[in-house]
């Protein structure tokens, strides 16, 4: 009889197949709406806009949902995120991770870099966004980033004014960064 149920259910999950699998070229569609910001191939040009090129997946799902039920809050992406259902937003992940990250500047100041790796090393930021800082899963992908972007986003959860995902470790974190850190730390990771 166990044969029997064994059977039924691989067969049953054979004809159904794997659920809600991401389309990348209609991810790729829907971008269209984020090229004006975050740029095309997901590369910034704007100022205190990220870069959405090469972040992990799951963490441009989460940044995705966390704007549609408006836990993160931003007025230019609030009627965009309305606009998308579960299925756009995987698609947006799977399409965003696809793409090759920017390219970091060149390194105009190695000693802000220092000082920036410094407090990397003594805040455990590779515990959480990996060694070579690329992110993971739903991990922000904080190499190459912005400078700017970087260093707004550090003082936003420094002060609480961000919300989301990873909140509480990166309000931990950042709250204890004084300015000259969060400058160098910024530095360091756009330099990266």
């Amino acid at each position: 009889m166990r044969l029997v149920l064994v059977g039924a259910l691989l067969t049953a999950l054979s004809i159904c197949g794997p659920a809600h699998a991401a389309d990348i070229a209609a991810g790729k569609a829907k971008a269209e709406l984020c090229v004006g910001c975050h740029g095309e191939n997901g590369i910034s040009q704007l100022e205190n806009t990220p870069s959405l090129a090469a972040q992990p997946d799951l963490f441009i799902q989460w940044q995705l949902v966390f704007f549609r039920a408006g836990t993160r809050k931003n007025e230019q992406m609030q009627p965009v995120v309305e606009q998308l259902n579960n299925e756009d937003i995987r698609n947006l992940g799977a399409y965003f991770a696809s793409l090759a990250p920017p390219k970091a500047p060149p390194d105009d100041n190695p000693d802000m870099s220092k000082k920036g790796a410094q407090a990397a090393v003594g805040r455990r930021c590779a515990s959480c966004h990996t060694d070579n800082y690329a992110g993971t899963k739903g991990v922000a992908r904080v190499a190459g980033q912005r400078q700017e972007y970087l260093v707004k986003a550090l003082r936003d959860y420094k002060t609480s004014v961000r919300s989301g995902g990873a909140m509480a470790a990166m309000a931990d974190v950042a709250y204890h960064l004084s300015e000259e850190e969060i400058e160098a730390l910024a530095h360091y990771l756009a330099h990266l």
